[in-house]
């Protein structure tokens, strides 16, 4: 397709793209506007770029919440599992906002007003329809530009998306999120719900079997070190019985690292959360925030020391 001028898209694709072993990693859009990234024909990850209408009868299944249930765009779904299912839910009969795995933030305020670009209300993200796919050594890197809207009218951030996946090896399969978000405005704030709650990298599950969650912090309880922290959920394959993993690890250099790490386990749900509690963080006009993951799909064998080499890897890639 045609290349676009996304600076930041080719600073994330060519710094990330390294050190991949040969596979068939490839990028496909759909009729309707949504990229497949599969590996040998096998699917890896969606990212819905344009809008994803709600789904024939989902309103008359909702008892409550139905004010949230509006079009999205701009979010993953489905995440594949290794064995090549849906392990995110998007839709959910209780909650009609939560969709795959989303970067969103409760309170957007604007010119003393709040948005809700979690709950989709009065601030969305539309896409431009600059996207880009570049493959190297074996890796595909899919990035995206949004805009956030404010009241779907008055453009506020430019957000710019990229999605990472590396070959399946036989360590699991590593998938980077690389955010950058440009104020256009005098001044936005971002602040999770309440400022104590959700808000930042979300991910909903599937109904998964014998789902828990958890967290990790090296230095848990000393402010002056950060070291090694990540957020996990782990789930029972039914078809070969393993206890399978998904482990989400930050970037050390992302503002207020770690974040909390929030979870709702029964709602499978649960957060790399950003900024800090009990703040606001303010964006001023042209400046940038940069937020980066790392999910890593893989048996749940690792232990924390393998873990921790993971996430070093990571922090040096």
């Amino acid at each position: 397709m045609k290349r676009t001028a996304l600076s930041f898209v080719f600073f994330v694709c060519t710094v990330f793209l390294t050190n991949a072993v040969s596979a068939e990693v490839t990028a496909q859009r759909d009729t309707a506007g949504q990229w497949l990234i599969s590996e040998n024909g096998k699917p890896v990850i969606q990212y819905n770029y344009e809008t994803v209408p709600l789904p024939e009868g989902y309103l008359d299944s909702l008892k409550s919440g139905k004010q949230y249930a509006v079009p999205r765009s701009n979010y993953v779904h489905p995440l594949f599992g290794l064995n090549g299912k849906p392990i995110t839910n998007d839709w959910a009969d209780d909650h009609a906002h939560h969709r795959g795995i989303y970067w969103a933030w409760p309170e957007v305020g604007y010119k003393g007003e709040l948005g809700d670009l979690h709950a989709l209300q009065k601030v969305f993200a539309r896409p431009t329809g600059k996207i880009e796919t570049i493959k190297k050594d074996g890796a595909l890197s899919l990035c995206g530009e949004n805009i956030w809207k404010w009241k779907d009218e008055e453009p506020i951030v430019q957000e710019t998306a990229a999605f990472t996946v590396y070959p399946l090896s036989t360590n699991g399969r590593k998938i980077n999120l690389d955010f950058r978000f440009k104020c256009l405005v005098d001044e936005i704030t971002l602040a999770r719900r309440a400022q104590q709650h959700y808000g930042g990298l979300n991910t909903r599950m599937a109904k998964l079997d014998e789902f828990k969650s958890g967290w990790f912090r090296e230095h848990e309880g000393d402010a002056a070190k950060t070291g090694a922290a990540w957020v996990f959920a782990t789930w029972k394959d039914t078809e070969t019985g393993k206890t399978m993993e998904l482990t989400v690890f930050e970037k050390a250099d992302n503002p207020d690292y770690p974040g909390d790490y929030i979870e709702y386990p029964n709602l499978q749900w649960f957060q790399a959360t950003f900024p800090k509690a009990k703040t606001r963080y303010t964006l001023k006009k042209d400046d940038v925030l940069t937020l980066r993951f790392q999910l890593w799909l893989h048996e749940a064998t690792a232990d924390d020391t393998a873990k921790k080499a993971a996430w070093k890897e990571f922090q040096e890639r």
